[in-house]
């Protein structure tokens, strides 16, 4: 499904990724873990075209879309969830999901699937005609993961989608995260909630000051002394 080779990116003169390399298999959910200012958020958003590498390739189904820009990577099938629950404040919530299909030509199926993302979160149906900017923290990250379904992405980029949530409210973003993978979709997760995102993940990077320092499976991650030192604090 993807592929990264080597990819530098910079803020002005400061390398924020430095030659990083890995892959995402088709249906899989894998995870970027590490700390603040790691060049996570960064990756994502080189991913889905908002930020240009500097060198090295992205190839999305054998694509290569490292020089796309952003609308390009959203029709070929890459959909991205900002940190932070982002949405249309002014805007109602259906016209939030409405937004979400700009890339889509079937009005049929666009509100058959506005009708799914009802279904997968009944509290956006309930308020369908409210202002966006009325939601709650965790009822705006649910809106924005229903816009990002719109456009029926094969690829979906999480980022931090538990930050400053309750709980409660996390399992049930980690739920519908699960449930997202049975529909088909591919789930690339950054995430600060490492135990959470390694429950769910099959695999995981950890990055560190803009490189991978450690990879490995899920469980392999969650059993490493580093990880578990580092995040865990065990």
């Amino acid at each position: 499904m993807l592929c990264l080779r080597e990819i530098e990116v910079y803020y002005g003169k400061m390398k924020v990724l430095d030659q990083i390399s890995f892959e995402v298999g088709d249906h899989e959910i894998v995870t970027i873990l590490g700390s603040n200012g790691a060049g996570k958020t960064t990756t994502l958003k080189t991913i889905c075209g908002l930020l240009k590498p500097k060198t090295g390739n992205i190839l999305f189904k054998e694509r290569a879309v490292e020089a796309e820009p952003a609308h390009v990577h959203a029709k070929l099938g890459i959909s991205y969830v900002p940190e932070g629950g982002r949405i249309f404040g002014k805007l109602t919530i259906e016209e939030n999901l409405e937004m979400g299909a700009f890339v889509r030509e079937n009005p049929l199926q666009m509100a058959r699937d506005i009708e799914m993302i009802y279904g997968m979160f009944p509290i956006l149906m309930e308020r369908r005609r409210s202002l966006a900017g009325t939601l709650s923290g965790g009822e705006r990250q649910m809106l924005s993961i229903g816009r990002a379904l719109m456009s029926v992405p094969d690829l979906l980029l999480l980022d931090e989608p538990s930050l400053g949530l309750a709980p409660y409210i996390v399992k049930e973003i980690y739920e519908k995260i699960r449930e997202i993978r049975m529909k088909g979709v591919t789930i690339l997760l950054v995430e600060q909630n490492v135990k959470k995102a390694l429950e769910v993940a099959d695999r995981g990077y950890v990055y560190n000051i803009g490189r991978i320092a450690l990879k490995g499976s899920s469980s392999e991650l969650l059993n490493n002394e580093q990880v578990r030192g580092t995040f865990l604090g065990d």
